[in-house]
């Protein structure tokens, strides 16, 4: 049997009767790494307690005792009988095996559940041929889970409001430890105009798409939070060095939606791609979003419909299998852009809702109020589509709440976590917040992260009970409240004393943990410290002249615990052009944030 034609295998086990049937695909190739794994449903537990896993050479007959197996022939792919495997055995219940070649090729595989089931049998897994059904990104947060170590990130990095008249540009920076550049910005790709506020990014493509072969994640959207450009980022032909490929002009988006202030974007499954907005051309606030073409990238108009439409704008969710859209609220563009005013709250200048939308007529259905002037950001659903699930983080209050699906349809939500705030001297309020700015979930739904900006900390909490989080990890990254700063605790809820300065490779870390993006397998979290550059130069302005960085922080995926990798650093104070101010973190190959399973 010639490895090199076999594209898929079908493995009848020891019994002779045939089953019900599992059909999985097992690889996805990721530049120059894959991933080969087999995910078994628990229904079919009983398929296999323990795997045989071994790799076959060309001149090897492809047998085991009372095993029959048929493959499906396709091509003859070079090099693959050259190809070094690694082994391993799953877990006693059979729910999971895996093996992971070096370089990739993909195929499926199908069982048989022998009857009577059967608690030990050897199963023989043989893999070749290159895979061409898949779309981009994976086919589940599971699969994903199996994805590659990240190799290169990007990151948007702002000039604006740090006294460098430069533009803002993209950055690429090199995470591999292998890597000879590790820790250092490889490519720079610079705006064509200056004042933009680079802010959040997202895909044309992603694994809401992961079922069109036709689709390919290779733009990147940049939409710019104050000028309202939104730039289209080449990243497929070189992905280390990402090129300009279209700006849309803010006239497009005032003329066609009557929309500005950009923020958030997700890709649809329809191949288009939506971008929430926080204003109008005017600068007041107006929840509504932008449609732009996924293939010409030009503006299509508002996708919402109907008479009503958010005061007030910011992060979005999706899940079609919910019929639901839901939206946040940050605050009047034209209030927060130079700073935070504390009596703007009595104004109705921020937010305090979660905006439900119906998927399919595209309309404002409900308006939830989780607490006045919270300021309600990012949102996040569980990963299982299946999930009617998901958890919002209020920046102003420093509050968890969880929102649900109730029985009759309608939605709802509930405060599960509080950061207490902390009596204070030598700062703007006598009570300083958490802040929380940023949260995620992990890629299998079992840990929530977020980060505390004004004290300095992020958090880890294991939601495994999505009512009652547990808080498992814990670290201090800075903040306003370390020892020796102009702020002094007066009475502290948590903390027994105040946390020292964070010094990482000698250089003491100004701001506070910010955005937060963790790795698929979920053992890496990164971390950068600017919000928006208004707001870093009110309250971190040594942050602003020595400019932000990018941290990695190593997580305990068994019992919980977060530990700040000393050896990574990315310092954004060295940039050629001047201290910048990174923002957003992306992996080319998408992550918690960028995708969407429908």
């Amino acid at each position: 049997m010639d490895l090199k034609a076999c594209s898929s295998l079908f493995c009848q086990l020891p019994g002779g009767r045939r089953g019900k049937h599992v059909k999985t695909p097992l690889l996805q190739r990721k530049g120059n790494q894959s991933n080969l794994g087999c995910g078994i449903p628990p229904t079919e537990e009983p398929l296999l307690a323990a795997f045989l896993l071994e790799a076959f050479s060309p001149t090897r007959p492809f047998s085991a005792p009372g095993v029959e197996a048929y493959m499906t022939l396709r091509g003859t792919p070079s090099g693959l009988s050259d190809l070094p495997w690694s082994r391993s055995l799953p877990d006693p219940s059979g729910a999971r095996a895996k093996l992971s070649p070096h370089h990739g090729y993909g195929c499926e595989l199908m069982f048989s559940r022998p009857q009577p089931p059967l608690t030990s049998l050897p199963a023989v897994f043989l893999f070749a041929a290159e895979c061409g059904g898949c779309g981009p990104g994976y086919k589940s947060p599971l699969e994903a889970m199996k994805g590659p170590w990240e190799e290169i990130v990007y990151l948007p990095c702002i000039y604006r409001n740090t006294g460098v008249k430069k533009p803002d540009y993209l950055a690429t920076v090199d995470v591999d430890p292998k890597s000879k550049t590790y820790c250092q910005v490889i490519h720079r790709l610079p705006m064509p105009n200056v004042n933009d506020e680079l802010h959040h990014t997202g895909w044309n493509a992603c694994s809401s798409c992961f079922g069109d072969t036709t689709k390919k994640r290779n733009r990147l959207i940049l939409p710019s939070l104050i000028s309202s450009r939104i730039y289209v980022v080449d990243t497929g032909t070189d992905p280390r060095a990402p090129r300009l490929y279209k700006t849309v002009e803010p006239v497009d988006v005032y003329w066609k939606c009557n929309l500005a202030h950009p923020h958030t974007t997700h890709c649809l499954g329809s191949g288009e791609i939506l971008i929430s907005t926080m204003g109008d051309p005017s600068g007041n606030g107006k929840g509504g979003f932008i449609l732009l073409d996924g293939e010409t990238f030009e503006v299509k108009g508002n996708w919402e419909k109907g008479a009503k439409v958010p005061s007030l704008g910011y992060d979005f969710w999706y899940q079609p299998r919910h019929n639901v859209l839901m939206s946040t609220e940050w605050g009047v563009p034209k209030c927060l852009a130079g700073g935070f005013n504390p009596a703007d709250l009595e104004k109705g200048c921020y937010g305090g809702n979660i905006n439900v939308w119906d998927w399919t007529t595209h309309e404002l259905i409900q308006t939830i109020n989780v607490e006045d002037n919270s300021i309600p950001l990012e949102i996040r659903f569980l990963h299982d589509p299946d999930a009617a699930e998901g958890f919002i983080g209020c920046a102003l209050t420093s509050a968890i709440h969880r929102f649900y699906k109730t029985k009759d349809g309608t939605w709802a939500a509930e405060k599960v976590i509080q950061v207490p705030s902390k009596k204070v001297k030598g700062w703007l309020l006598p009570d300083m917040p958490g802040l929380i700015t940023d949260i995620l979930i992990s890629l299998d739904d079992r840990f929530l992260y977020f980060s505390n900006w004004l004290h300095g900390d992020i958090r880890q909490y294991d939601i495994s009970n999505t009512r009652e989080p547990k808080l498992v990890g814990q670290v201090f990254l800075g903040g306003s409240i370390v020892k020796g700063g102009p702020v002094t605790v007066i009475q502290d809820e948590e903390l027994d004393c105040q946390p020292d300065p964070f010094i990482i490779k000698g250089k003491r870390v100004q701001g506070g943990p910010q955005m937060i993006q963790l790795s698929l397998d979920g053992k890496r979290l990164y971390v950068t410290n600017s919000l928006y550059s208004g707001w870093d130069k009110q309250f971190y302005p040594d942050m602003v002249k020595e400019g932000s960085v990018m941290l990695q922080i190593d997580v305990d995926t068994t019992k919980g615990g977060l530990k700040a990798n000393k050896l990574f650093l990315v310092d954004f104070g060295k940039e050629p052009e001047g201290p910048a101010l990174a923002h957003e973190i992306r992996y080319p190959g998408g992550d918690t944030t960028s995708d969407i399973w429908v």
